[in-house]
């Protein structure tokens, strides 16, 4: 991305990025986003949620039949000091692609801290850059798999319900 879109990765790396999700009061099973802020922050209470959104560094609207949840601008390129190296830190292109619901299009689920919009044409050569670096691995019913965020990102390819994975991060 460097390389090839020199001015986009410095006004990222600038700018950070901001993610936007509008969820519902439960979960949506129909939906690539899926949970409903009730289980995003454990709680039936607005104010417990917005406690558990602020820690995050997260701001929530309140909405009639949910929350448009705002995070950031948070960075998209972080400084990797075990390796001494930057990384590419976001979900850019998932977002983009990927959170599109009865409530959310995708094109608006993420923009530059700015505000301003992320170029089509370069968040699709991003996610090429994506599928050429990716490698699946295969599951199989009680496996476990340890990835270190910091070297790889981890992601997940289109499925269809039902399907359980349970997911915990930690430093």
């Amino acid at each position: 991305m460097q390389e090839e879109f020199p001015e986009f990765v410095e006004k990222l790396e600038k700018e950070g990025l901001v993610y936007t999700r509008v969820l519902g009061e439960g979960d949506d099973p129909s939906s690539p986003i899926g949970r409903g802020w009730q289980s995003t922050f454990l709680t039936k209470d607005k104010a417990v949620a917005e406690e558990r959104a602020a820690k995050l560094g997260m701001k929530l609207e309140w909405t009639g039949d949910g929350v448009r949840t705002v995070m950031g601008p948070i960075p998209a390129v972080k400084w990797d000091e075990s390796r001494g190296r930057k990384v590419w830190f976001n979900s850019m292109v998932a977002a983009y692609t990927g959170w599109k619901d009865a409530r959310n299009d995708p094109v608006k689920a993420v923009t530059f801290g700015d505000g301003s919009p992320l170029p089509a044409d370069v968040v699709a050569a991003c996610g090429r850059v994506l599928e050429e670096e990716c490698v699946a691995v295969p599951w199989r019913r009680g496996d476990i798999l340890l990835l270190d965020n910091w070297a790889v990102l981890h992601s997940r390819r289109s499925f269809e319900p039902p399907r359980r994975i349970l997911a915990s991060l930690c430093k």
